[in-house]
């Protein structure tokens, strides 16, 4: 690629945000109700997004048996000292008031017969705090977020168009300079793939939002959907933004074991919150060998005993326990989970449910404030694509959403004020050029590529490592940026080849921050380095653009 001529005046916003989870739609519509153009953008559907798979809830306080110390208490011991203590306590006591918007637009949480909130209790959360619909929460919030969106006059929502990356002030070097151009460093657009045209665009905007969400499908086995390759993190990290404490992935404990599949149904952690009982291959419950909290114990230490009974046995699953309830219990709480589990044949009033660990949630990201603002002028970051360093070295159950809504508020008015106070010359973005390359007649490469790289991390950079395993895996994925660099520099861009870009990347940076750790702590975990250093610190990668 090169860059060239602009033959035709690229589309113009005030902000472009990419991606349509409850972040990027909560933020979408805030800046937009300030007066701006946005443009939403999303490789696929606009329903599409890892929000619309949430099944376990919202937490936020709003009973009078809990309080906000509690759960700011709660995230901080999850998170292993290594959250921002500020931006917790931000964030938590600031939820309310955006339950209250959830449900003004439409979100009907569940309730009690008396009216009250039904609360659910997950991993790590000392009161029911819980917000759900049901265990479709993410879908209820998405779809009453879309429904705002489409009445909204100034947001337009692009969908099949993929964000290929940043533009920024200092990539256009040279092109820059020969038009007078100077200054900070700062985003000035970004280039974009029409997925079905293979048209590459530049689209011109003084602000991007990312909420791209995160990085599951670099696993060999997730509970992430399709879309989760990292983008964000890696266009972010090309453009210059810091990058850290990516060694910390998240295993959700409990995905629906297939054998003949790859995929990850995610077996919802409110489950356990109401009772179910982890049990091994000879049906011995072991939680409470591991953690006086037994189930309920946070998702890092519970994601390990199941690794560890699994590997003392041999067995290729536990079982989790749900006969104690009664069907109509079942389906009245967690539909979505008795039918999913009905057509693979389990009936989960009578059947135990074979359950494994698979990669969840990236706790580390884009470093932004507590405005959303990263180190790169006009780059904002929101949702599981940024550290916030709320969730420290683990998040706490159903922080993920809470995260989400407040985060969306406080980047909006952040962009508002900046899009006031700067001047911005108008700017004429070089298009995409091509060259000499062709469409690909070896895209064997691309599902090869990416079959070895989710292994890779599967194997080496799993729920335990080791220095030794982790050198193995860097080995084999700067082998595979080589191959891919070049497949890149001589063939036209299509989706595959941008996803494995950039989940290659990201695999990159998780084993670059793992073996910068020395220590064991929250979601890392190193047989080298089994205890935790005294002072608790981030990890940090930066890229001069």
């Amino acid at each position: 690629m090169n860059f060239g001529q602009p033959e035709r005046s690229p589309k113009c916003y005030d902000v472009i945000v990419v991606g349509s989870g409850i972040a990027g739609l909560s933020f979408a519509l805030k800046v937009a109700s300030a007066g701006h153009t946005v443009a939403i953008i999303t490789k696929k559907d606009q329903a599409e997004s890892n929000t619309n798979y949430a099944q376990g809830g919202i937490a936020c306080v709003t009973s009078e048996t809990d309080d906000f110390e509690l759960h700011v208490q709660d995230t901080l011991s999850v998170g292993d000292s290594l959250c921002e203590e500020a931006v917790v306590r931000e964030i938590i006591c600031e939820g309310p008031q955006y339950i209250r918007e959830l449900i003004e637009m439409g979100v009907q949480f569940s309730q009690l017969e008396d009216g009250k909130f039904s609360l659910g209790k997950e991993g790590g959360h000392s009161k029911r705090r819980i917000l759900h619909v049901q265990d479709v929460t993410g879908k209820a919030i998405e779809t009453a977020l879309l429904s705002a969106i489409a009445d909204h006059d100034r947001i337009a929502v692009i969908e099949h168009c993929f964000a290929i990356d940043l533009i920024t002030t200092d990539k256009l070097s040279g092109w820059q300079h020969s038009r007078g151009l100077s200054g900070e460093n700062r985003v000035i657009g970004l280039y974009t793939l029409d997925v079905h045209t293979r048209r590459v665009d530049a689209l011109r905007a003084n602000v991007v939002l990312l909420a791209t969400g995160g990085v599951g499908q670099a696993y060999q086995y997730t509970t992430n959907p399709d879309i989760a390759t990292g983008d964000g993190v890696a266009m972010a990290y090309r453009a210059g933004a810091d990058i850290g404490n990516m060694e910390f992935i998240q295993f959700h404990p409990t995905a629906l074991y297939t054998a003949d599949t790859n995929e990850r149904f995610l077996i919802s952690e409110a489950v356990r919150g109401e009772g179910a009982i982890l049990r091994n291959i000879k049906a011995e419950p072991f939680m409470r060998d591991y953690d006086s909290r037994g189930e309920l114990a946070p998702r890092d230490l519970v994601a390990r005993a199941i690794d560890s009974e699994m590997k003392k046995s041999g067995a290729r699953h536990v079982w989790l326990d749900l006969t104690g309830f009664s069907e109509e219990q079942l389906r009245m709480r967690f539909p979505h989970i008795f039918s999913t589990c009905a057509r693979r044949g389990i009936h989960i009033a009578k059947d135990y449910i074979p359950v494994v660990p698979a990669a969840h949630y990236l706790c580390g990201g884009v470093f932004t404030n507590i405005e959303g603002e990263t180190c790169l002028p006009g780059l904002y970051a929101c949702g599981e694509v940024a550290c916030t360093q709320l969730h420290g070295a683990n998040r706490l159950a159903s922080n993920s959403l809470l995260e989400a809504v407040v985060m969306a508020h406080r980047s909006a008015q952040a962009v508002s004020e900046y899009l006031k106070k700067q001047t911005f010359k108008p700017l004429d973005l070089p298009l995409w050029k091509d060259g000499d390359v062709v469409s690909s007649d070896e895209r064997v490469v691309l599902s090869h590529n990416w079959d070895e790289l989710k292994r890779t991390l599967w194997d080496y950079v799993g729920i335990v490592r080791t220095t030794k395993r982790l050198e193995r895996a860097r080995t084999r994925i700067r082998n595979l940026q080589q191959e891919i660099h070049e497949y890149y520099w001589n063939f036209k861009v299509e989706p595959k080849l941008l996803e494995l870009r950039n989940m290659i990347q990201v695999a990159e940076m998780i084993v670059t921050c793992a073996l910068q750790r020395k220590e064991s702590r929250g979601l890392h975990f190193t047989l080298d380095y089994p205890e935790k250093q005294a002072l608790a610190e981030n990890t940090v990668i930066s890229k001069a653009p």
